[in-house]
């Protein structure tokens, strides 16, 4: 005998296939819309399904937004010599939040992972190194996650911009940079792994 209407149990199986959502947090979700009022559920209804509908990949950057190009590379105020590499389009926001950085992005849309067959040809690399080939790039900012697969992902994207320059004597003033990663303000010495405290010296600056 089913408890629950087929709508329901649809919608917390829809809820379910989200990363990071179980099953107990898709049933709470899902009755928690039972109870909204119609309006509401219907504006989320649409939210829903204009999401992909008004929404474009920006040819340049890949960042997502309502044009092409996306706000950011449009904007003529921003430095456009200046690209910080990044994942995924979320990390602009937090980038942005910021208030220090003018330049424009790139995003990959991933990292090189072997593990799960994702390599530099399914991420937006080629496209990062078409740019570079331009001729005016000045600094690449690699922005990668500090994991195995964000540390491969540049180091590669690395290797592949020396090559060009190395073809290229015109392009051998660019030059390539990491983000910097050690600890956070406000941490304490004794609860930073080995990692974080090796890069915080690595990183360390005349004060």
């Amino acid at each position: 005998m089913k408890i629950l209407p087929k709508s329901v149990e649809k919608l917390i199986e829809a809820f379910e296939k989200l990363p990071g959502i179980g099953p107990k947090t898709a049933s709470r979700l899902t009755f928690y819309l039972l109870h909204v009022p119609q309006g509401q559920l219907d504006q989320f209804a649409a939210a829903l399904k204009n999401l992909k509908t008004t929404t474009v990949y920006c040819s340049r950057c890949f960042n997502i937004g309502e044009t092409d190009p996306c706000s950011i590379c449009a904007d003529p105020q921003r430095d456009a010599s200046t690209i910080c590499v990044i994942e995924q389009p979320i990390d602009i926001i937090s980038v942005e939040k910021t208030g220090k950085y003018k330049g424009v992005y790139h995003v990959l849309h991933g990292a090189i992972n072997p593990l799960n067959n994702i390599g530099p040809d399914e991420i937006k690399i080629a496209e990062l190194l078409d740019r570079v080939r331009s001729g005016k790039v000045k600094e690449v900012i690699l922005a990668t996650n500090p994991n195995m697969e964000g540390e491969a992902t540049a180091m590669y994207i690395n290797r592949e911009i020396s090559n060009l320059s190395s073809v290229n004597s015109g392009k051998a003033n660019l030059i390539v940079t990491r983000l910097a990663h050690g600890l956070p303000v406000g941490g304490d010495l004794e609860y930073a792994d080995e990692v974080t405290l090796g890069r915080a010296f690595e990183g360390r600056r005349e004060y």
